[in-house]
């Protein structure tokens, strides 16, 4: 039997004009699962781009930093560096307490993670000093942002019941609720009962601290004795001495006759205030709630509200106030991005129907948009995504897409139609033109999208969603396109429909159209002319690229600003309080204007010497200014108060930007002094050789003025003075020794040993104080210890288990975090020690790890692009000619992000990546119809020619549609416009440039390669003679 090659009446076209039902049937499943989906899937603000982070908290009263470092911290990080799967490590030790965080790769289980550590910790507990109080660990981040921070207070209730009843009752309930870490508190002052030594009072007796101290542990005596038993019950016998109130505890016999109240003052009091915390100037008690690792900040605002909501009514003497929820921009940012949408796809509609001038034509891909659209939801769900800012962005972008294909074969059947075929035969014949184009697009735009999955780190997890979601859409877009579209169209679509449009936009659209041939005309005839012009506009690019601002994410407006006042080294929380009264009364305009709806205060929750103050501003819409025109003006302000460094900053969507550091480094060693020689000399290049950044902060600063009491060994031995006794002594009449706990109404209250205020008021004091001897006498600590006064740190870092001493640098917007971080390396590599070696952390580090990581995006998707359409096209030169154009369409957004300010960040590199496909897309259409023309004996000059003409109308109704469907991501405005105003400017810029070289560069290119290879139809025609050459041989065969 003689082969021949006929065309299937069994392919998609057909069958879905020949049974519609069947094609309706199957998209509206499509829908059916994208509705179904989206009750299931959550919302955030992005992706899951957070890396698992545990911290280890220690506190060991009256430690040192330095004895935190040495004794503990360091033991404890060596550790939990066995644990594996750790990212990064580092930690910080200062007075009587220190913090390790542990950072996890990508995709690490949070809870597996934290039980690793807590065995870890376990492992050694037994190593570290007795008085280590506790090691707790955390599932989160402990120096982390606050989700949601909340402010309680009350008329009638005193500070320390209000503490007890927000630890008693109040932090249980927002524990409790899914997704929160811990809940940290400011302004809290427990209730202690307070015993007030006399030094005189306790010599005149002959009584020692160490006396007292030991008569005091015995306050609370509650022990079992034992119990009685007999044949029917059992009585158990409890022996009980407890003293529960100020005047037992001053009947409690220390020696002899002598009683704690005739030596000391004893009273039910507040603890010493460690933070303090004002809501408007008004105090109150804070609360902030840290989240978990990878859990969902709206799931948890909205718990939280509810939660608020019940204890505000549970309580009648107190109220609870929300004072920042990070879960608001989120909102509004979805909200604003499901505007954006909208706006797009009705842009997007009416262009089409612009081009058609047909309201039933339009119809069609009006219908496939939502199908599309909505099925891309059943993807993301059944990838186990999340609607959040950037999968909506992908849905948006992904309107201009999914109609494309829609538009590529609706156009072709109404060129059918209009040559006088009948409806269903247009829609057959129709599609089938095109069917190989769409798929090739397809296949070309899924290859970019798909590998952005394989990425690794944040950026990695950024993309993933973005590039598999937009995947998805042009995936169903093309099936919707292939079935759907020709089955409506076959019903829609009448033979001889006219356009309804204006004459005039008629023969505009024409004399487009006709200037187009004559100009492509003229640049066939030059191809190395319009090839050499567009070179020298990618070198134009080039230069460009070289001015473009680089950073991680653009300025954004969450609504919130923050500031971080730091003191001098040594200072109290009173001075702190009244520089922050300072600030305070400088963001008061922001108040009575009502461009801030509240000013929270929180003064040495840190350290005594730091103040934080949370600025939550007013609705977008309800303010002029943004959140950066706010900031400048208040920087210039803050930064002539005297005696605090004052920094301002706002957030951003990757919570990098932390304690208003425009840029932060570390330098690692392994001696403090060297790193701190090494660090003063590189600050001090930093200000004289980069004029563009200013400030550098050491935080290694040893002017905390610290008593050294040196004992004298020997001496201490001679006179028989117990250590341990001389230590509690100074503990207590220092700053007050916490002894043990009293059990009063379910309430722990700790009996807090100190001196009577104004007793010891100076280091000479200290050397009256008495100790006492193995023979029970008294000697006065003066014939044991010497006093000497030195500065010491207050604080001690490592990063990556070496010793570390950061640098925090002021960075103003203008300047490109880019040219910043070369800047400082370049300076590292000049100045630095060969001991000594930089590192850099935050918005920094990622910005360097994720400029790799892009570009290595970028080659990726050219390479796979050029495979991928060497396959579709059989041959090379077709697929030459689409990849060349592709970085000219990098070119082409590069100058429109120069020309519109956009700097080079995260998201607008997501748009280069989009941009590359859609380029690649394109072409494809042209090349691909000329490789058609030429399969039925066209030269290459006629293919060409008639290619680009006949699908100019296509191609420019697909960058139309695409061009202003990114036109609302340009104007919007509200939470998170930067972000979509970075992708929106490379879609909308970039491809309207870009236009150029897909009709014009595309087919000069292709004039110049395509005759070194022959037409696809010339192998089949060689196949096909060799079969029939095989059927005259048999045929020969069988009449011998």
């Amino acid at each position: 039997m003689r082969p021949t090659l006929n065309k299937s009446h069994d392919d998609l076209p057909s069958l879905s004009i020949r049974r519609p039902v069947l094609v309706l049937v199957v998209n509206l499943l499509v829908v059916l699962a994208g509705l179904s989906a989206l009750l299931a899937i959550e919302v955030r603000e992005l992706p899951d781009v957070d890396r698992p982070v545990v911290s280890v908290r220690v506190d060991f009263p009256g430690a040192s930093p330095e004895t935190m470092d040495a004794e503990v911290i360091s033991l404890l990080e060596g550790a939990v560096a066995r644990v594996s799967g750790i990212e990064r490590i580092r930690s910080a030790s200062e007075e009587n307490n220190g913090r390790i965080f542990v950072e996890f790769r990508p995709g690490t289980d949070i809870d597996s993670a934290a039980s690793d550590i807590r065995e870890a910790v376990s492992r050694v507990s037994r190593r570290l000093p007795d008085r280590v109080e506790q090691v707790v660990v955390i599932k989160a981040d402990d120096d982390a942002q606050a989700v949601v921070s909340l402010a309680v207070m009350s008329e009638s209730l005193t500070e320390e019941r209000l503490t007890r009843v927000v630890e008693k009752d109040i932090v249980p309930m927002l524990i409790a609720i899914e997704g929160v870490a811990d809940v940290q508190l400011s302004g809290n002052r427990q209730r202690v009962l307070r015993v007030a030594l006399d030094p005189m009072r306790l010599t005149s007796f002959g009584l020692s601290v160490s006396d007292v101290a030991a008569a005091l542990r015995q306050a609370p005596f509650d022990v079992p004795a034992g119990s009685f038993r007999s044949a029917e019950q059992q009585l158990i016998v409890r022996a009980d001495a407890t003293a529960v109130d100020a005047a037992q505890i001053s009947d409690i016999i220390i020696r002899d006759s002598v009683r704690v109240g005739d030596v000391a003052n004893v009273y039910f009091g507040p603890e010493d205030a460690e933070s303090l915390s004002r809501l408007n100037g008004r105090p109150v008690l804070g609360l902030n709630v840290l989240r978990q690792a990878n859990s969902n900040t709206i799931e948890i605002s909205d718990g939280i509200m509810a939660t608020v909501d019940r204890i505000n009514e549970r309580f009648d003497d107190l109220e609870v106030l929300v004072t920042d929820d990070q879960a608001l921009f989120i909102r509004n940012s979805v909200t604003q991005v499901l505007i954006t949408l909208a706006l797009s796809m009705a842009i997007v509609v009416a262009t089409i129907w612009l081009f058609m001038g047909s309201f039933r034509a339009t119809l069609v891909p009006g219908i496939a948009i939502p199908v599309s659209l909505i099925g891309v939801i059943a993807a993301i769900w059944l990838f186990g995504f999340s609607i959040n800012i950037l999968t909506l962005l992908a849905l948006v972008l992904a309107t201009g897409l999914v109609v494309d294909d829609a538009i590529v074969v609706l156009e072709n059947i109404q060129r059918q139609s209009l040559e006088g075929m009948r409806p269903r035969a247009a829609a057959v014949i129709g599609t089938r033109q095109v069917f190989f184009a769409v798929v090739a697009t397809t296949a070309v735009l899924v290859s970019v999208f798909v590998p952005l999955s394989f990425l690794r780190g944040t950026t990695g997890l950024l993309f993933r969603e973005f590039g598999i979601v937009l995947a998805s859409a042009v995936m169903i877009s093309s099936f919707v396109a292939l079935s759907l579209v020709p089955a409506a169209a076959a019903r829609l679509v009448k033979s001889g429909d006219r356009s309804h449009l204006p004459p005039f936009v008629t023969n505009f659209g024409h004399g487009i159209a006709n200037g187009y041939r004559r100009s492509l005309s003229v640049v066939l005839d030059h191809p190395w002319v319009t090839i050499a012009a567009a070179l020298s506009f990618a070198v134009g690019a080039g230069f460009a690229y070289q001015a473009l601002d680089g950073e991680l994410v653009p300025p954004e407006d969450r609504g919130t600003l923050r500031i971080l006042a730091t003191g001098p080294d040594g200072v109290g929380i009173g001075y702190m309080d009244r520089q922050t009264e300072t600030i305070e009364a400088i963001l008061q305009p922001l108040l009575d204007s009502g461009e801030a709806k509240a000013v929270y205060t929180v003064v040495g929750n840190w350290d005594p010497n730091r103040s934080f103050m949370s600025i939550p501003l007013a609705d977008w819409s309800e303010r002029k200014r943004s959140q950066q025109e706010i900031s400048d003006e208040l920087r210039d302000q803050l930064a002539d108060i005297p005696g605090a460094r004052v920094g301002i900053w706002g957030g951003n969507s990757l919570n990098l930007r932390t304690w208003g550091s425009g840029l932060r480094v570390a330098l690692l060693g392994n001696d403090y002094d060297d790193i701190f020689a090494a660090a003063k000399l590189y600050a001090a290049a930093i200000e004289e050789r980069v004029p563009e950044l200013s400030r550098p902060r050491i935080s290694f600063d040893p002017t905390q003025p610290q008593l050294s009491v040196e004992i004298d060994r020997r001496r201490a031995a001679d006179l028989g003075v117990d250590f341990q006794g001389l230590a509690a002594t100074l503990r207590a009449m220092i700053d007050g020794d916490e002894l043990i706990d009293l059990n009063i109404d379910d309430e722990a209250v700790p009996i807090l040993l100190e001196s009577a205020s104004g007793d010891i008021n100076d280091p000479s004091d200290l050397v009256n104080l008495f100790v006492r001897t193995r023979d029970d006498g008294l000697v006065p600590l003066s014939s044991v210890v010497t006093l000497r006064e030195e500065g010491v740190a207050t604080e001690l870092n490592r990063q990556a288990q070496r010793r570390a001493i950061d640098i925090d640098i002021e960075r103003p917007d203008s300047y490109p975090l880019q040219s910043a971080v070369d800047e400082l390396r370049a300076l590292a590599d000049d100045v630095l020690p060969d001991n000594v070696s930089l590192m850099l952390l935050g918005e920094a580090a990622q910005l360097e790890e994720s400029s790799y990581d892009v570009a290595l995006t970028y080659v990726i998707a050219i390479a796979v692009i050029f495979l991928v359409l060497a396959a579709q096209f059989e041959g090379f030169t077709s697929a030459v000619v689409v990849t060349l154009i592709v970085p000219f369409g990098v070119a082409a957004a590069i100058l429109a992000l120069l020309l519109t300010g956009t700097s080079l960040n995260i998201y607008s590199q997501i748009g280069l990546v989009l941009l590359i496909g859609l380029m690649a897309k394109n072409s494809v259409l042209v090349v691909e119809f000329a490789d058609q023309l030429r399969d039925r004996g066209l030269d290459v000059r006629e293919a060409i020619e008639r290619g680009a003409a006949r699908r100019f109308r296509p191609v420019t109704m697909t960058l139309m549609s695409t061009i202003l469907g990114a036109l609302p991501l340009i104007l919007s405005t509200g939470a998170g416009a930067e972000a979509r105003s970075s992708i929106g400017w490379v879609v909308f810029g970039g491809l309207a440039l870009a236009a150029v070289f897909t009709l014009y560069l595309t087919p000069a290119l292709y004039s110049l390669l395509a005759p070194l290879s022959k037409a696809r139809a010339a192998e089949t025609g060689r196949l096909r003679d060799e079969l029939d050459h095989a059927v005259t041989l048999d045929e020969h065969a069988a009449t011998r």
